[in-house]
């Protein structure tokens, strides 16, 4: 199997059909054992009815003890052959599913660290951790094809030819079967696929709304909108449940027509063989082995259905990783240089100009709206955006990501000594990390943890409140000290006392240096040397925050709302 170092390959994200196809290609040895095991296993039980056959017709009935002897022990050897070969395919069919399992995972990992800080803009989570948790290993589960799938077919064919030299109407009657299954089971199949797709589509936007309410509890909490948000994911969850039914219903059904048509089948070729025997056409030997032939085909007719129903999932599956697989990294095509000295970033699409050297302030009804142009500025999504004059664009992203840091109020953390987090990877000394700790107004975290600098931080700050989350992440982006820095809703989480803190040390901290922040915190904006003001992702007004609430009435109606929820704090 593949090790957790071994280059797991290119994979062949076409489609879904090839994306399978080369998970087989990628252990081809591996792949052929399995099928020349599936098939071996699958056929030498229909030799064995042969065997009982001739030991009835040349041993039992004429009453020679020794080829009755000599047929039983060839019954005996096909047996222990059978169960070793059985035990051989199952553990290599093993290798095979576990070798796609992780082949899979480190693709799907290899493409997210390739997508980098563009994941969460192109993907929801919850996309991600249901292609985890679940696709990966209904993909590799439907491999099973290739041993006692290929098994099952040639197994089939080896009844029909047997049944052949009995009575060409048996074989007939066999041979019908097939097209017989796939007339009623295929528009199940069809069916299967599409109650399925829908059914993982809903389950990873539940997934990711799972994610979203797990990271907001504690401002759902504090607006009192716990309640409605539980409704509505209870009303989501039973829209899934209802679809897993239907999901459940189509499954069902195929399972019931792999146990059911075997019995149909041995049914009709029993009657029909016992018929023969009476009419002086076949031996009794012969309808012994026709009763055997037949209640062999239970198995491979049973493993069409399974394996029809398994790759059928497994296509749903793949079809979801490829999709993901397809995704594209930022274009690193940009040929310029940064510009030499700070310059002006300006967003055509929204009308934001950020001059160099000054604190700018995006204010927005929607929050979404403002990290747009956030991500179009930190050239994070597709844009005309220009800096200096030359489009984001067009100028070489490592120069880009040097110069400009997007901080975001959900950026990940992770887990290690408070020291280690915030540094990154920087070489501050202590002093620097001191700085940054009181601009961020965070001293009373460092002094609240047992160790101080030194103690452990758990991933995503899970040992931490979401303000002191919040600061942890400020503190970071302070230290990292960018030219440009463009912080999204850097205080959400603060009560009024520390937010006020917080913009007047982060205004004096960034002196001489660019910072965006989007925010409708009055206490920010106050501290603001440009605020835009932004309705449907365009600029509708510019200015200081005293002079647009002065004249601009839209602004003055959503920072005022901010401003009474901020006093109602400050008396709490």
């Amino acid at each position: 199997m593949i090790d957790a170092y071994e280059d797991p390959g290119t994979p062949d994200s076409r489609s879904p059909a090839r994306y399978l196809w080369w998970l087989v290609r990628s252990q081809p040895g591996r792949s052929a054992a399995g099928a020349v095991l599936g098939i071996v296993s699958l056929a030498l039980p229909a030799v064995v009815p042969y065997l009982l056959a001739r030991a009835v017709d040349d041993g039992l009935e004429p009453g020679d003890r020794a080829a009755l002897l000599g047929w039983a022990a060839a019954v005996l050897a096909a047996g222990a052959l059978d169960a070793w070969l059985n035990i051989a395919r199952h553990r290599t069919m093993t290798r095979v599913r576990m070798d796609a399992n992780f082949r899979t995972v480190k693709v799907v990992v290899g493409q997210a660290v390739r997508l980098g800080a563009s994941l969460r803009r192109q993907v929801a989570a919850g996309e991600v951790v249901t292609i985890g948790v679940g696709d990966v290993q209904t993909i590799a589960t439907s491999l099973t094809v290739i041993g006692p799938g290929v098994g099952a077919v040639v197994g089939y064919a080896v009844v029909a030819a047997l049944l052949l030299a009995v009575s060409p109407l048996l074989a007939a009657v066999v041979l019908l079967g097939v097209p017989v299954i796939g007339v009623l089971v295929g528009p199940l199949m069809g069916r299967l696929q599409g109650t399925e797709t829908t059914y993982r589509e809903r389950q990873g936007a539940l997934t990711a709304r799972i994610g979203d309410l797990a990271g907001g509890l504690r401002v759902l909490g504090g607006l009192g909108g716990k309640e409605l948000v539980a409704e509505a994911f209870r009303r989501d969850s039973g829209r899934l449940r209802a679809e897993g039914y239907r999901v459940g219903a189509v499954t069902s059904w195929i399972q019931a027509l792999g146990l059911g048509l075997p019995t149909v089948f041995l049914a009709v070729v029993t009657w029909l063989a016992a018929r023969l025997v009476a009419q002086g056409e076949i031996t009794v030997g012969e309808l012994v082995s026709v009763y055997g032939y037949v209640a062999v085909l239970v198995v491979p007719v049973a493993y069409f259905l399974e394996f029809g129903q398994q790759v059928s999932r497994g296509l749903v599956a793949a079809r979801r990783v490829v999709r993901f697989l397809r995704l594209d990294p930022l274009d690193d095509g940009g040929a310029y240089d940064a510009p030499a000295e700070p310059s002006v970033l300006h967003d055509p699409a929204s009308g934001v100009r950020v001059l160099p050297g000054r604190l700018t302030a995006l204010a927005c009804e929607r929050p979404g709206d403002a990290a747009e142009v956030v991500d179009r500025l930190g050239r994070y999504a597709p844009s005309d955006a220009t800096w200096g004059g030359v489009r984001l664009d067009e100028i070489a992203l490592a120069r880009v990501r040097e110069r400009i840091l997007v901080a975001d109020h959900e950026a990940d953390l992770f887990a290690g000594t408070l020291r280690d987090v915030v540094r990154g990877r920087t070489d501050a000394d202590d002093t620097a990390v001191a700085r940054a700790v009181h601009a961020a107004v965070a001293d009373d975290i460092v002094r609240g943890l047992p160790d101080g600098l030194d103690s452990r931080i758990d991933a995503q700050g899970r040992n931490l409140s979401g303000g002191q989350q919040q600061r942890v992440r400020l503190v970071r982006a302070l230290l990292a000290d960018p030219e440009v820095l463009l912080a999204v809703e850097p205080t959400s989480a603060l009560d009024a006392h520390t937010e006020a803190a917080v913009a007047q040390r982060m205004r004096k901290a960034r002196t001489g240096r660019t910072t965006v922040v989007t925010t409708t915190s009055p206490l920010v904006l106050d501290r603001a040397d440009t605020v835009y003001f932004l309705v449907e992702g365009k600029v509708a007004a510019s200015g200081t925050h005293e002079g647009l609430l002065a004249y601009a009435p839209g602004y003055r109606a959503l920072v005022a709302r901010d401003a009474d929820a901020d006093t109602a704090e400050a008396v709490r």
